[in-house]
């Protein structure tokens, strides 16, 4: 290997280094990166907690919500740390008839990972680097679909464009007419429809007496 070419070994820890946004040097494995708060960590344990289930309390992080929060703070890249480790390392420090866990189990779980996540480095500053993917993560929300006014969808949603009997629904406004836009309403007066002395019998007779 010429003097000029880095080994593999430097090749790995600059990649960890580009990864967490600190520089390494060879050997250094992240020696530079200085400790996460806790707190951060115990934020970003709580928003995966309360993800998708409005009866959590953000104490208690389920398998489904720990598999996420790997995946989407890139602990889990599918190399060296996979949804296999990740599931393995759940049920290693949870507790053995529970199907959650907690904090201090959370913090166990990440130091779990992090060997595997940056072989490289020294235990210390692998914890550091997954502290470091993990800190004020927040869940993705996927498949969220953005409104449209476009082409098709505003024909469907302009009610002065419906015809026949979706038209009579709306007022001359595009508000709802509720009951009577639905319902078919019967003319009780006697009157033929659509005539234009309706109303003026009672009237006739008053006067022609």
């Amino acid at each position: 290997m010429s003097a000029g070419e880095a080994s593999p070994a430097q090749v790995e820890n600059g990649g960890d280094a580009a990864e967490t946004g600190v520089a390494g040097g060879a050997g250094g494995g992240g020696a530079g990166e200085a400790p996460v708060d806790p707190r951060e960590l115990e934020e970003a344990f709580r928003r995966f907690a309360l993800h998708g289930d409005p009866k959590a309390s953000g104490a208690e992080l389920n398998g489904k919500n720990w598999a996420k929060l790997c995946r989407d703070c890139r602990v889990a890249d599918g190399k060296r740390v996979t949804a296999t480790d990740v599931d393995i390392v759940f049920s290693k420090v949870k507790e053995r008839t529970a199907r959650v866990i907690t904090v201090p189990q959370f913090l166990s779980a990440l130091e779990e990972l992090s060997r595997k996540r940056f072989p490289s480095r020294e235990p210390e500053h692998a914890l550091r680097g997954v502290h470091g993917l993990v800190a004020g993560g927040t869940p993705a929300i996927a498949g969220v679909t953005k409104a449209t006014s476009a082409g098709a969808v505003s024909r469907l949603t302009d009610a002065s464009r419906f015809t026949g009997s979706h038209r009579e629904r709306f007022d001359e406004a595009g508000r709802g007419r509720g009951r009577a836009g639905r319902e078919e309403e019967v003319d009780a007066s006697g009157y033929v429809a659509s005539y234009k002395g309706a109303g003026s019998y009672h009237d006739k007779v008053k006067g022609g007496k």
